[in-house]
Order: structure tokens, then sequence, then C-alpha cells
């Protein structure tokens, strides 16, 4: 998965795709081993986040989007994992609760709103079936976008997936629900320069904001027995977490229905 990751990247690179790819190490390798530590190793590239607030920089950020997908769709992942109910939702949920995560007398709230929301993610993601799946750089936030003279420098590909395009434009959202429509056009409008995107997809936006809630969890679960994760994520795992945790997705369980 991660040679694969890495010649994605440079795949992209090659055909002047504004991405930061690993670099070719002894043999031609990007993956080199220390004792029993896999690492690579990437050229320093400096930058700031994107403004959400000029529509110009969002509709820049669509065109290079466009173009990661343009090439992503020419090929298919043999070894990165596919974005769905089944990976994101229902495995997330199984591994939480048969490791003893959730507080006992949380788990009947966890439980109760997590089985409905896969009720109407499983009709979601159905009536959504004929849409592309194709190659995606997987986690395409704002925080993984260095802008450094009007261009964007993508990084982070460890979570490309393949996905509907969709996956790598809400996560560039934000704001009330008019904001997001002004900018949700604006990328879209730079996007088409390159790719054709395909308006049916805009019914999975809050179906995939579940899914990343849901994952996102079972992400740091799965990782607890590493040390540094106690201690980055000092508030994950505690009562007050959970609690949270349960309000947030019973508010994204309303949104399920929203147009």
């Amino acid at each position: 998965q991660i040679l694969e990751e890495h010649a994605f990247t440079i795949e992209l690179a090659e055909n002047d795709v504004s991405v930061v790819p690993p670099i070719l190490l002894t043999g031609d390798t990007t993956l080199a081993t220390f004792g029993e530590f896999e690492f690579c190793l990437y050229p320093r590239r400096g930058g700031r986040a994107p403004s959400l607030d000029d529509l110009d920089s969002l509709q820049v950020l669509g065109r290079h989007i466009g173009r990661i997908h343009a090439f992503g769709s020419q090929k298919r992942f043999k070894y990165r994992p596919q974005i769905s109910v089944q990976t994101y939702g229902i495995d997330s949920r199984t591994f939480l609760l048969d490791n003893n995560f959730i507080p006992d007398d949380l788990i009947p709230a966890y439980a109760s709103v997590t089985e409905q929301m896969l009720v109407e993610l499983e009709t979601i993601f159905d009536n959504a079936a004929d849409i592309n799946q194709i190659r995606l750089h997987g986690d395409c936030h704002m925080g993984n976008v260095l802008w450094r003279n009007e261009i964007p420098h993508f990084v982070d590909f460890d979570d490309s997936i393949t996905g509907p395009a969709i996956q790598d434009l809400w996560m560039m959202l934000s704001g009330s629900r008019n904001d997001q429509q002004h900018q949700l056009s604006k990328i879209i409008e730079g996007y088409n320069e390159f790719y054709d995107f395909n308006l049916s997809e805009l019914s999975l936006i809050e179906g995939m904001r579940t899914l990343r809630l849901m994952n996102y969890s079972a992400w740091l679960a799965r990782r607890w027995s590493d040390p540094a994760f106690p201690r980055t994520f000092q508030w994950f795992n505690t009562e007050r977490y959970w609690s949270n945790h349960i309000l947030e997705l019973r508010e994204q369980f309303a949104l399920l229905d929203e147009p």
C-alpha cells in the first residue's frame, strides 16, 4: 500500500501536477529500512493553508484537484483500500464495540445511533452505485495543501484511497450552508476545466462526512497501543469524548436527510 501511494504521487509529479512526491533513494526505491523501521524522505516545501474567503483561490484548488482526478481515473489501485459503508462505517463500529473502547453506560446510545445511521448510509450509497470510483488523495483538507506563490502543493497522500471524486472536494468546505454552496461552486468551476464533475455525487457529501466521523474514532482506537497516540491525543477515549462523539453523530444523522 505504501509503495502504491508513492507510485501514485510520483506519477502525478511526473505529469506536472503540483504534489510533493517521495524522494527516490538508493536502488531506485522510495522506501528504505533502518533496523526494524521503514521510512521515506520528502523534499522540504514551505507554504500556508489556502484562504477559504478567496473564491479565486478556491477555483485554482479546483483546477488542481481536477488534474489529480484526471490522472487518478486512468488506472486503478490494487492494494489501497476503497471507501465504503463497510470499510469506514460497519468495520469501524464493530471494532469499537468489540474492543471495549466505549464506556458501558454509553454503549446503548452509540450502538443505537450508529445502527440507524448505517441503514440510512446503505440506502444513500446504494442509490449512488453507478458513480465512478477513482484513485483519490483521500484526505484532501486545507491542512494538506501548502499554498505558495498562488500555487497549491498537495501533500500527505498516506490516506489515498479508491472512491467517488466528491471525497476530495467536500473537506474543502466550511461555514454556513450558503458559504459552502458558494465555495463548492467555485471549486467545481475550476475542477471542470480538467475533469468532468458528476453532480449526482453531491448527494454523498453528508454521507461521506458521517463515514469520516465514524472512521476517525476507530482509526485512533486501532492505534491506541502505540505510546505516541495517548500522548498526542489526550482528549480521546475519555467519558467526555464519547459523550460528545455520540451527540455529534446524532446531529450528523439529522443532516443525512437534508437535500
